[in-house]
């Protein structure tokens, strides 16, 4: 009998080989659009609707808008459509966006390098007072920020701002947005380099320029030469940080792929000192690489500080030198430490010409078109025809005469501007929040005034350096993972199991020293009505365990869950 044949071995299951889907890279042929996003810049720059504002919907009014202008393209110009009001912070994510839009904008100013005559700042108030209901917040970016704006105001709006040299360009949208500088640049004593120069041909480069008008996400740029590290270098796209060489002499270190948001990444050093001469190509290689190279698949994936925790620090140097520059950099040193704790050049300095230039603190950043007016008049009444806005919501008077710095920080004081702000006033951030922003969660702008209000009467003594900063939902306009008390804005329950307005509580993050994003105790939600109870309490904690000059988030780091709760 023949045997019977054997059975065949089972066949092994063959492996799904899927085929990678791509990054939207267009360095690498990715050339289609991957979200809705992209095909909206696709079938139109985001800088042409310019002329449909001015020829159709200034005219036609808010209802004439295209849905893709209205959400898209119009950011290009600085406009953001602002939150229908009466909109409380649990539906935020729920609605629609055309059941949060209001008919009224936000319209952001950009104010490079924070340099504002007083002839611009005087068009900036006056403008708040015609047509913005009074309002002209200073942004942590150094902008001014807009709001009640009808699309009808716009061409006249920007009449006015641009008869004085100011504009609105891709304040907003995938763009390079303001360049952010040294507000003392060119005229502090203790300056390593002045920047200026640089920023202006930057922006001459880029600015309205539709090689750089499509990119995969906003682009954000410092560039500083201040020991005291004055524009918060490690959280941009691109930034470039006063240093000195021990052979070249004066320049700029460079930095790359910093930000925050709900992925916070510390910006890197590509280790090259760069001469300033050749900042604006180097500045324009960085940008390229990101246009080119950046990802456009997913959004929330599309910034710069994703491809640069790809490929790296040295591989990101090799392809500026090698596909951008055609040169290799010079390797230099690493920034000195900060030479102050604070950065916002608040009170009264000496500058380098032996004139004086005074810093001030508005409450958080929120100012109005009547104040900003009088500080114009204040300037120029004690011989200044300068002013500044910081990285951190404050202002600064330029080119006082020793004999007038008395009266003119007086005359602030009268305004509610002071020269002479305790920590909580001087420390303290916040941003939008649910008042006018779409995105927010909880009120920032007056819970921050009262806190600081609070503080000043419970802790009047206390006068160590500390940030406070509130924002009104997740996307860290405010910085809040690098405060020393960060809060971000949620819903949370109260003791009686109620929804109500709250934060989640970051403690001990930095920049400048030891720079790094704070501590979350598990759990630890902070309602707002408990807010000034709370940082009391913490803060007392501190004073009573610190060691001898330890800063507040080096303890925040070392204490127990307990002590920061």
């Amino acid at each position: 009998m023949a045997a019977t044949p054997p059975k065949p071995a089972a066949a092994t299951p063959r492996r799904k080989v899927s085929r990678h889907r791509g990054e939207g890279q267009w360095a690498v042929g990715h050339f289609t659009p991957l979200n809705g996003n992209e095909q909206v810049k696709k079938d139109d720059d985001g800088l042409n609707v310019r002329t449909r504002i001015e020829t159709i919907y200034s005219k036609r009014g808010f209802d004439s808008i295209d849905p893709s202008d209205l959400r898209g393209r119009m950011r290009w110009w600085g406009l953001y459509t602002q939150r229908k009001q009466g909109i409380d912070g649990g539906k935020t994510a729920v609605l629609e966006p055309e059941e949060l839009d209001d008919s009224y904008f936000m319209l952001r100013v950009r104010v490079d390098g924070g340099a504002l005559t007083t002839a611009q700042l005087r068009v900036i108030g006056e403008i708040s007072q015609e047509f913005a209901r009074g309002t002209a917040d200073i942004t942590d970016r150094q902008n001014v920020q807009y709001h009640w704006i009808r699309i009808e105001d716009v061409p006249e709006i920007w009449n006015r701002l641009e008869a004085v040299g100011l504009s609105t360009v891709t304040a907003c949208g995938d763009t390079p947005r303001v360049m952010i500088g040294s507000p003392v640049a060119g005229i502090a004593e203790d300056e390593i380099i002045d920047g200026t120069p640089a920023l202006e041909e930057m922006k001459r480069r880029v600015l309205n320029n539709p090689a750089y008008s499509n990119l995969p996400r906003k682009f954000k740029t410092a560039i500083s030469g201040s020991p005291v590290l004055d524009v918060v270098h490690e959280i941009n796209d691109v930034a470039f940080v006063g240093v000195e060489h021990p052979e070249h002499g004066p320049g700029f270190d460079l930095w790359v792929g910093g930000g925050l948001s709900t992925n916070p990444k510390l910006g890197v050093r590509l280790g090259a000192w760069v001469p300033i001469e050749d900042v604006p190509d180097v500045y324009e290689g960085v940008i390229s690489i990101f246009r080119d190279y950046g990802y456009r698949r997913l959004r929330n994936r599309a910034r710069l500080k994703f491809l640069v925790a790809d490929w790296g620090s040295e591989k990101f140097r090799q392809v500026l030198e090698d596909e951008y520059l055609q040169r290799k950099l010079t390797d230099g040193p690493a920034p000195a430490d900060p030479t102050s704790r604070w950065r916002d050049h608040i009170g009264v300095h000496r500058q380098k010409d032996g004139r004086y230039y005074v810093g001030f603190a508005p409450r958080v950043g929120r100012v109005d078109g009547t104040t900003l007016t009088k500080v114009a008049d204040l300037a120029e009444a004690h011989g200044s025809g300068r002013v500044r806005t910081t990285v951190e919501q404050k202002m600064i008077i330029l080119d006082v005469e020793q004999g007038q710095v008395d009266s003119l920080v007086e005359s602030l004081e009268a305004l509610d501007l002071t020269a002479r702000p305790s920590t909580f006033r001087r420390g303290t951030m916040a941003c939008t929040g649910i008042e006018f922003c779409k995105l927010a969660i909880v009120e920032t702008k007056a819970r921050g005034a009262s806190l600081i209000d609070e503080l000043e009467r419970r802790l009047p003594e206390f006068d160590e350096p500390l940030t406070i900063n509130l924002n009104g939902c997740p996307n860290a306009c405010a910085r809040i993972q690098t405060a020393d008390i960060g809060l971000k804005g949620q819903l949370v329950l109260d003791d009686r199991g109620e929804q109500v307005e709250g934060y989640q509580v970051h403690l001990g993050g930095a920049l400048g020293l030891e720079p790094g994003f704070g501590r979350k105790v598990r759990g630890l939600k902070v309602t707002a009505e408990e807010l000034p109870d709370y940082v009391e309490r913490v803060l007392k904690r501190y004073q009573a365990e610190r060691e001898d000059g330890e800063r507040f988030a080096t303890w925040a780091a070392r204490a127990s869950e307990e002590a920061l709760s």
